[in-house]
């Protein structure tokens, strides 16, 4: 997908109440953040933030966490949401990859919705269900491991359930289309146009207990 950059992405964000500017101060308080010790769940690539927004207005009583890599996404998703008044939610512009510098055994769930699949080989290890990504989640998990995981894409839903399983993981999977859609899914902005066009929806539920 090419990027549209946003004029002053910057200002948009720094002004925007639910970011967080510096989100490694916070590594071991995020339940001071929110105040409370509510569960927290969190979204890695976010997009333009629907999902997220709808389940911080639907679960009043879970902490919702949104994360972007790239500022003009995320400055989009702060214009397109205007809910003034989610206390349970948070956004914050990070790689990924940085995860373990800024949350210390204080999430419960992980959303993957529509990650980039990565297709080539040689860039296997940045697909957000590789060894590199799913040894960072083990630290910031707070008890059992808990991933949610949907794409369109059947070869990373292929490549995230043998990941998952090596890395003992018990795994429920389920396909839906626009035609039997489960009734209390909560879709992104992609998956509205992927099932508009009759795709095949692939979902992953992984859980390891520790």
């Amino acid at each position: 997908m090419r990027l549209r950059n946003v004029k002053n992405a910057n200002e948009i964000i720094e002004a925007s109440p639910y970011v967080i500017m510096e989100p490694t101060k916070y590594k071991g308080l995020w339940a001071q953040v929110f105040g409370n010790s509510n569960p927290i769940h969190i979204e890695i690539g976010m997009g333009k933030g629907h999902f997220i927004h709808e389940n911080a207005m639907k679960y009043p009583d879970i902490n919702f966490i949104g994360i972007e890599k790239y500022t003009s996404v995320l400055a989009r998703a702060v214009q397109r949401n205007t809910v003034t008044d989610l206390p349970n939610l948070r956004l914050m512009c990070i790689d990924a990859l940085t995860l373990n510098d800024i949350f210390d055994k204080e999430i419960d769930t992980i959303y993957l919705n529509f990650s980039d699949p990565w297709p080539k080989d040689r860039h296997a290890k940045r697909r957000l269900t590789s060894d590199v990504f799913l040894d960072i989640y083990d630290n910031i998990f707070k008890c059992d491991n808990n991933i949610v995981l949907k794409t369109d894409n059947v070869n990373l839903y292929n490549y995230s359930k043998d990941q998952l399983v090596i890395h003992k993981y018990d795994i429920k999977t389920s396909e839906f289309d626009i035609n039997n859609m489960p009734d209390d899914n909560i879709m992104t902005e992609y998956e509205s146009k992927f099932l508009k066009n009759n795709n095949t929806i692939y979902k992953i539920i992984a859980i390891r207990k520790n």
